[in-house]
């Protein structure tokens, strides 16, 4: 195809701006390796305005986090009638809030863990009891782990919320749930093979997504294969109820009873050296250039 002029926006200016970048230089360096006349543009230094003055045809979002992951910049796009990558303004703000997400799954009866809302009035004792240690804690509307943490202790649990509530003035308590993590990567109307994932660390948090080397990723996942077919039609179902469109990544756990828990679903998902779209692609014997391109393809307005 003949994409035209194409926007790589990479970096912003959200917490995740540091992994943008690499996930932006690398579909920048993908894109231009197979003819494309690719440009970065980092919407934290220039404005949005000279994707018009420029005259942009297309535009490929790597931006994760605020600004870039929540409907904001998908929203400008639209206004400016520019063909963007992934998914359009009410999806990507869904997907990116923890707290609507699990309501419209609840809504659809696909399963998330128990969740409570924390504020600075909350009984810390009484909600920990009521979902039970050891439990996760996180802002609603961050990505990469950033400001999350696991409580093994009632007592701990309002020392979590005052990091977690540094990024975010929503913050969520989530059951913990004790099995297998796996992320399911949705490429159109495919969901690509599951990855398991496993980290010494407490749990799978921004070191182990980014910068440890002891991460381990297991492609195939191990499942049999009609369970696995099983999980990747629930991510199918989890990423439609939102509304999401292109391509993205559905986080989920198996307890140690086989049941899955929905986590979150990502609309702009890392596409570092270490990221998990990239990796699931290969198992089906997609490189990262025809995968970067197959992207670029879905772009659209609306």
């Amino acid at each position: 195809m003949n994409f035209g002029k194409v926007a790589v926006l990479l970096g912003g200016k959200s917490a995740e701006r540091e992994v943008s970048l690499k996930s932006g230089g690398m579909v920048l360096k993908a894109l231009l390796s197979r003819g494309v006349n690719a440009h970065a543009f980092d919407p934290a230094e220039r404005g949005l305005d000279a994707l018009i003055a420029e005259k942009f045809d297309r535009v490929f979002i790597t931006l994760h986090g605020r600004f870039g992951e929540d409907g904001t910049v998908q929203g400008i796009l639209e206004w400016l009638s520019v063909p963007y990558t992934g998914s359009g303004v009410l999806a990507s703000a869904l997907a990116m809030d923890k707290v609507r997400t699990k309501r419209l799954w609840g809504a659809e009866k696909l399963p998330t863990p128990r969740y409570e809302l924390l504020g600075s009035e909350t009984n810390f004792r009484i909600a920990a009891r009521r979902l039970g240690v050891p439990l996760i804690v996180k802002p609603a509307s961050e990505g990469s782990s950033i400001g999350m943490s696991k409580v093994h202790a009632a007592a701990r649990l309002e020392e979590a919320y005052k990091l977690a509530v540094r990024y975010d003035p929503v913050v969520i308590a989530e059951e913990f749930v004790d099995g297998i993590e796996l992320t399911g990567a949705i490429l159109g109307e495919q969901a690509l093979p599951l990855i398991k994932l496993e980290t010494p660390r407490d749990f799978y948090d921004y070191e182990a997504k980014y910068v440890s080397d002891d991460t381990r990723y297991i492609v195939p996942c191990g499942l049999p294969q009609k369970k696995e077919h099983e999980l990747q039609e629930l991510c199918l179902a989890a990423f439609r109820s939102l509304g999401c469109r292109g391509w993205g990544r559905v986080d989920l756990m198996l307890n140690k009873r086989g049941r899955p828990y929905l986590l979150e679903v990502n609309t702009s998902p890392g596409m570092t050296d270490h990221s998990l779209v990239p990796m699931a692609a290969r198992a089906i014997g997609m490189s990262y250039e025809d995968l970067c391109v197959k992207i670029l393809e879905g772009a659209r307005v609306g």
